[in-house]
């Protein structure tokens, strides 16, 4: 049976009521089907598919139209489950690009809700999204679009100070009108500092159990991205050690003649395979 796609309105109830909701990201058709039929309450399309599925080395250089792509293919494969996605760097550099970016992505992608990386420096950009009518979230703690401005992917929040500073980012994400926001990479205690902080829906990735929803790259979880893996990420398959194993076992058998083998090769009837090779046999030397 299809499940019940969460409405946005519902996020903000779940947390009210306390209740525990899962996330995975993931950026094709395949993977989201799995997720929905296993009964993940939301995907994310976040732009750490520049590196999950294009090999970049950082998040940085995806595209809206690329962004609008995956998107699309997500919610081919998850039409019933609710989908926030990530506008990419540079996308909201201004209010005007912002504004224009995101009601391109809107409206082209099919995306339930959008999230970009802003903290009240960027308030007035988060408030000009919001009010061109777009579902928009945020992100505190570790953002992945300053990447070299952090010196790589590394925790936040590690003194009171910076602490307090991913606390005021949120109130100010809250107070722009975002509906919701990201904690990443940061200690628990200062995760649930963020999320007591706001009344908006907030879900956490490195942030121990804090925010109502927990977020986990699909591809890390699901052990298909190998490339290394993030402290947070708990790997509860291992999905590259399968595929590599069967393409090893093809190869092997490619080499050695043993497919394809009959079961695995199409057949005509014995009575068009005779009239074939009577035909084949009857043909003229000059017409070959």
């Amino acid at each position: 049976m299809a499940q019940t796609k969460l409405s946005l309105p519902d996020l903000a109830a779940k947390k009210k009521a306390g209740e525990r909701l899962s996330m995975v990201a993931v950026g094709e058709a395949m993977s989201a089907a799995w997720a929905e039929r296993a009964g993940v309450d939301i995907i994310g399309v976040g732009d750490s598919l520049g590196m999950t599925l294009h090999g970049h080395e950082n998040t940085l250089a995806m595209s809206v139209d690329q962004m609008i792509m995956h998107i699309r293919a997500v919610r081919r494969g998850a039409p019933n489950t609710l989908t926030i996605a990530s506008m990419p760097y540079g996308s909201y550099a201004t209010q005007e690009i912002a504004v224009t970016n995101a009601l391109k992505m809107m409206k082209e992608s099919g995306a339930d809700a959008l999230k970009l990386q802003l903290g009240k420096e960027g308030a007035p950009i988060i408030k000009a999204v919001a009010d061109a009518g777009v579902p928009i979230m945020s992100h505190v703690g570790l953002l992945p679009h300053k990447v070299h401005l952090m010196g790589g992917f590394k925790m936040q929040g590690k003194t009171a100070e910076a602490a307090y500073e991913i606390v005021e980012n949120a109130r100010a994400i809250e107070a722009a009108g975002a509906i919701g926001l990201e904690i990443e990479a940061m200690p628990y205690e200062v995760g649930q500092a963020v999320d007591e902080a706001v009344s908006i829906f907030t879900f956490s990735i490195g942030a121990g159990a804090a925010g109502t929803c927990q977020l986990l790259n699909g591809y890390d979880l699901i052990g298909a991205f190998d490339s290394f893996k993030p402290k947070f990420a708990k790997r509860y398959g291992n999905v590259a050690q399968v595929a590599e194993s069967a393409f090893a076992a093809f190869v092997r058998d490619v080499r050695s003649g043993e497919f394809p083998d009959e079961d695995h090769s199409y057949k005509m009837t014995s009575e068009e395979k005779n009239r074939f090779q009577t035909m084949m046999t009857r043909e003229a030397p000059d017409e070959r």
